[in-house]
């Protein structure tokens, strides 16, 4: 080996030198290498720290390496190839030299001393970690994350929260699919040095941000500040996470279901959905290894659609599921509840669960016969009013944090908090134990509260309606989830206008719950008789009155399908609260309480569960009403759940709401055995052509039926062919809107035949639906002999100016068409001036819209003289 040769790291340290010293970052660990090595001694240590800026830190360095020689120069090199996450834009650098350790210096040691790199792998051991463990609810380990988790339904959603469809990737969730928002330092830290350079390497996640958004939204800062003047925290991550501060990081932010947050502050929506069906079979078969109980499980599922809609909800399964599990290990026979479960039987039976732990210590060969809540709920009565104390006392304090302290002095001991009830939330004192503890879920502390208002024998009966009078405060003018009718007055005092209540909803719908007649019996052995049935009337005749004088205050206004009333999401906690009651009494006074024809539960975050709630009023409703439910999450499940109530309604708006062809049979039976169905909307669900088919046999068997809205579902040529054959032999619809489904040339033919001679078909829309010229022609010559069609969509099509003539004759035929939208399609300037020319043969077209097609805008001036066609 020549001296060349030998001397090639010290010269590249010299040819580079520039590019070291710009680029190498994080000299500390640099440092402690080369002076655990021996190549610097610490004198040369502390002459490099010295100095004063970075930069010259940099250049001492390389002058001391070089002045060491060869070796000294590689082992520099090694440190940089081996610490990589700390010197990660030097990394190219090192192939392009083409860096390769020799033998010697690969026996050499590199201790990762830099901050960076260590964080990186503290986050990786941890996100390595936290992807394979969890700490489940109630347990003292941690538990693999397969044998617990299964996915749910991820729905992507655009600003306006209108659906993009299911999350089926991670791509999807991080890449730049359905973004609605594309915008939007100490220089010691080298981590935040990191971050700053590199912050497309970094994804923030924020949990829990409606907490904060309350903040958020009353802060009045600048968004400018003084250099001078340290910036605002919040106003920091209002920065970030619009997009200004740390361009092309991601961030990830959670709220709870219904929270609406800024739209400067979201790039994407994505809502979780709760299990589907598939995903329930997967997470019955997660939680039982056993055939026998997978079934046993699956058929009392099947047999209950209301306890179906509460399984939707990951949270609940879990709670039942792991109850079905413990219990049947203590008793020969346990089964999943009934049909008739409550929210509050849910809570109730994990509770018991909890309390069974302290008595379960007899092995499973000696399993009792029966179970009795009763006698475990006694047992149980001292940690339980203790545990109840303590929750109640955080939901007045709006604290969910406890400490050894709080316990304590509520009378709970040591041998209570393994029960479960409590977490721990912080790190150890000096004696070892947890120092801060929350409740399990928030939910439970909202139900330990609901019990703690039960068993206060001290506190007047009309206490435990104090949650009632403080959720009443937080609401619209015109909309009162219920009125002071305790106080008397209508005054109150100034709520935060962003602040969220639910835990408090959720203790008044557990209170209702414990205080129903189906709990009675176990409720007598908590507390006195007595006092208990003067509990109940309190109840029973506070929301009598709330829910009459809630309905009476909803808006109501008057549209062209009768006199409506739009209720608001707090109509929900009324409906809850009344199905947990189980009283009949206030669900008909409910039902007789809505005088408006048509009652719209749009954008209300209804989900499957609620359906139960909703149907147990309106199945008492004498008369017939209409009920729009569009843009919520009830599913198939919730379909199922208000089978009883479609006999009553002659609207039935569904769209957006996640439905399959399993709603349809539903569908299909309920409305063609009483046929007063006059408006059938299930626009953007998931029909398919099976779907179709079902919905065809309503078309054709309901005598009444005047508007069906089925666009945006899964619908061929196959399921159109259904659909326009039964229009064809009904003679009461006349508004029917097939936009974004896949009928194609073929299912046009049939649309056309139904066309031709139908008596009172008035609107049709078969936009987007992949229909071509073939398709249009054949349209048009049917339209020639229909004399009842005014608004005909073609919108997003395939129509070319080979169709063109076609629809000039169609025009010129004068049939009383008043508008006809072309828009999006393939029409040169060429189509267009057939078009125009027919309009002067025709004085009933209102309209013809043509914008999008393949027209420039100085063609479009040629058009100007007819303004009946329209390219904007």
């Amino acid at each position: 080996m020549d001296q060349r040769e030998e001397a090639r790291w010290l010269t590249i340290l010299t040819l580079h030198r520039e590019l070291l010293v710009s680029r190498l970052r994080s000299l500390q660990c640099i440092l402690d290498n080369l002076l655990a090595c021996g190549f610097l001694c610490e004198e040369d240590v502390d002459i490099v720290q010295r100095t004063v800026t970075k930069t010259d830190q940099v250049r001492k360095i390389l002058e001391l390496v070089q002045c060491k020689g060869e070796e000294a120069c590689e082992y520099l090199l090694f440190v940089i190839y081996k610490v990589c996450d700390a010197y990660i834009d030097l990394q190219p650098w090192l192939e392009e030299i083409n860096f390769k350790p020799s033998s010697d210096v690969m026996l050499m040691t590199v201790v990762n001393t830099d901050p960076i790199s260590r964080y990186s792998a503290k986050l990786r051991q941890e996100m390595s970690r936290d992807t394979c463990f969890i700490m489940s609810y109630g347990q003292q380990d941690d538990t693999r994350l397969e044998e617990l988790y299964t996915d749910s339904l991820m729905e992507l959603l655009k600003d306006s929260n209108e659906s993009l469809g299911f999350v089926e990737s991670l791509n999807q969730l991080l890449g730049d699919h359905g973004v609605c928002n594309p915008q939007d330092l100490d220089p010691d830290n080298e981590v935040f040095d990191y971050i700053v350079r590199f912050p497309e390497k970094v994804i923030f996640t924020f949990d829990g941000y409606d907490e904060i958004q309350e903040n958020l939204d009353l802060m009045n800062v600048p968004e400018v500040v003084s250099p001078d003047v340290k910036a605002h925290p919040l106003q920091l991550l209002i920065s970030l996470l619009s997009g200004k501060l740390l361009k092309n990081s991601q961030k990830m932010l959670t709220a709870r279901t219904g929270i609406e947050l800024q739209s400067r502050v979201i790039r994407k929506k994505v809502v979780l959905r709760g299990f589907s069906p598939t995903h329930m079979r997967s997470y019955i078969n997660l939680h039982f290894k056993e055939q026998e109980h997978r079934k046993l499980v699956s058929d009392q599922l099947d047999a209950s659609p209301h306890l179906c809609g509460l399984c939707s909800t990951p949270l609940f399964c879990w709670i039942l599921f792991k109850s079905f599990s413990h219990l049947h290990t203590m008793h020969d026979s346990f089964h999943m509840p009934d049909s008739c479960i409550t929210l509050t039987d849910i809570f109730l039976l994990l509770s018991e669960v909890f309390f069974s732990r302290s008595t379960s210590t007899a092995p499973a060969l000696l399993k009792k016969n029966s179970r009795c809540a009763s006698e475990t709920f006694k047992l149980g009565l001292r940690p339980l009013a203790a545990f109840a104390k303590l929750a109640l006392q955080g939901m007045e304090r709006g604290i969910f944090i406890c400490n050894q302290d709080e316990i304590a002095a509520c009378g709970l001991r040591e041998e209570d908090l393994p029960l479960g009830f409590l977490r721990p939330v912080s790190d150890c004192e000096g004696s070892g134990s947890p120092a801060n503890f929350e409740f399990l879920h928030i939910t439970l502390q909202s139900f330990l509260a609901a019990f703690a208002l039960l068993l206060d024998e001290q506190a007047a009966a009309d206490s435990i309606l104090k949650f009632f009078t403080e959720c009443s405060r937080k609401r619209e003018p015109s909309c009162l989830l219920f009125n002071l009718c305790i106080t008397g007055s209508s005054k109150h005092s100034p709520k935060k206008p962003f602040a969220t209540n639910e835990h408090l909803q959720f203790t008044n719908l557990f209170l209702c719950g414990l205080l129903s007649k189906a709990h009675t019996g176990l409720m007598e052995h908590l507390v006195s008789p007595g006092l208990l049935k003067k509990k109940q009337a309190v109840l029973k005749s506070y929301l009598s009155n709330g829910v009459t004088s809630h309905l009476r205050g909803l808006p109501h206004y008057s549209g062209g399908e009768g006199k409506k009333i739009h209720v608001m999401p707090n109509f929900l906690w009324i409906l809850r609260c009344i199905f947990e009651t189980g009283s009949k009494d206030i669900a008909q006074l409910t039902a007789k309480g809505i005088k408006a024809q048509i009652i719209k539960l749009g954008y209300c975050n209804v989900y499957s569960g609620d359906c139960t709630a909703l149907n147990f009023v309106l199945q008492h409703r004498q008369r017939l009403l209409g009920v729009d439910m569009d843009n919520n999450n009830i599913g198939d499940y919730g379909v199922k759940q208000l089978r009883p109530s479609f006999c009553k309604m002659t609207i039935v708006r569904l769209c957006v709401n996640h439905l399959s062809d399993s709603s349809m049979e539903v569908l299909a039976e309920e409305l063609c055995k009483h046929k007063v169905v006059e408006v059938l909307g299930l626009y953007k669900n998931h029909i398919t052509d099976i779907g179709a088919k079902l919905v065809a046999k309503i078309i054709e068997e309901c005598p009444k039926l005047r508007v069906v809205k089925i666009g945006e579902n899964k619908i061929t040529s196959v399921g159109g062919r259904y659909l326009a054959g039964a229009i064809q032999k009904s003679s009461s619809i006349f508004d029917v809107g097939m936009w974004g489904n896949s009928i194609g040339d073929e299912g046009a033919a049939a649309f056309a035949e139904a066309l031709r001679h139908h008596p009172n078909l008035t609107n049709l829309s078969l936009s987007a639906n992949g229909i071509t010229s073939e398709g249009g022609k054949i349209l048009t010559e049917a339209l020639k002999e229909n004399h009842t069609l005014r608004i005909f969509w073609l919108t997003q099509n395939e129509l070319t100016d080979d169709a063109a003539p076609h629809f000039a004759e169609l025009v010129k035929v004068n049939t009383g068409l008043t508008n006809l939208w072309l828009i999006n399609n393939q029409f040169t300037v060429i189509g267009i001036k057939h078009l125009a020319e027919a309009l002067a043969h025709n004085s009933a077209l209102d309209e013809i819209v043509v914008k999008g097609n393949q027209v420039s805008a100085e063609e479009e001036e040629q058009f100007n003289a007819e303004k009946r066609l329209h390219f904007h």
